[in-house]
This record gives C-alpha cells, structure tokens and sequence, in this order.
C-alpha cells in the first residue's frame, strides 16, 4: 500500500470511492443499467462494436456454450439486445443513471424510487442537493 501511494502521490484507500451501489428497479431500468454497463467498451472506443469485447458479458452471453458463472437474471433481454446495446443512451437515460449512480438514487420509476428510498432511509439521495431556497415574501 505504502509503495502504491508513494508512487502515484495519494493517500486513503486504493478502491476509495471505486464501486458503487445503488437500488434497481427490476424492469426496462434494469435493462438501461445492463445496456450501460455492456457498452463501456465500446464507449471507452476499445471496439466497434459492444459485444466484440472479450471481457464482457454480452460476448459471453453469444459463446457456443454461456459459461455457467452468468445469470440470465430477472428480467429477460428483448430479442434485438445486441442492437439495442449498440445504440447509445439517450442524454436523458445517461443523467439519471449517472445521477443515481453519484448520489446512492434507486434507479426507476418515480413511485418506486419514492417507496425504495422510503424503505431504504435513502430519503436525502432523491432530494436535491444544498439547502432550500427561502421562501418568496
């Protein structure tokens, strides 16, 4: 650890602030957060297209034979899946993802984000940040 700091010049933990967590709601959100994630190679330019990432799951999920490690999940991938990861997310799709991924937000749809957040105590993340305006007199 010492030699990891001394050479990059930091502190804390090495994984500080790396992975994050956060409610899904087990719909077409789920789908958003797996399409996201699925095309971070492609994103990040290393291909062309999502599934020629070896690493990825969704050129696993293409094998001859799915190894056994991968789960199918809760919700089932619409038959074009391939094409729909390959198609950027909206503006829209990546704000709210980014936003629930910032702030610990559950990641649905408005009634369900209230009731998770509810349950959870995460009542602060679906506020917004910084202290209320004052009232107009």
């Amino acid at each position: 650890m010492r030699r990891y700091h001394k050479h990059y010049h930091s502190s804390g933990h090495v994984w500080q602030g790396r992975f994050k967590a956060f409610p899904i709601e087990e719909d077409e959100h789920l789908l958003t957060v797996l399409r996201y994630v699925e095309r971070n190679a492609l994103r990040a330019e290393f291909v062309r297209r999502a599934e020629k990432w070896r690493w990825s799951s969704l050129w696993a999920w293409q094998a001859e034979s799915v190894p056994p490690y991968l789960d199918a999940g809760p919700v089932p991938r619409p038959a074009r899946w391939v094409e729909y990861v390959n198609t950027p997310l909206t503006d829209a799709e990546l704000a709210r993802l980014r936003r629930s991924v910032e702030r610990g937000t559950p990641f649905g749809g408005a009634e369900w984000m209230e009731r998770t957040a509810k349950r959870l105590g995460l009542e602060a993340s679906v506020r917004p940040r910084g202290r209320p305006r004052k009232a107009e007199k």
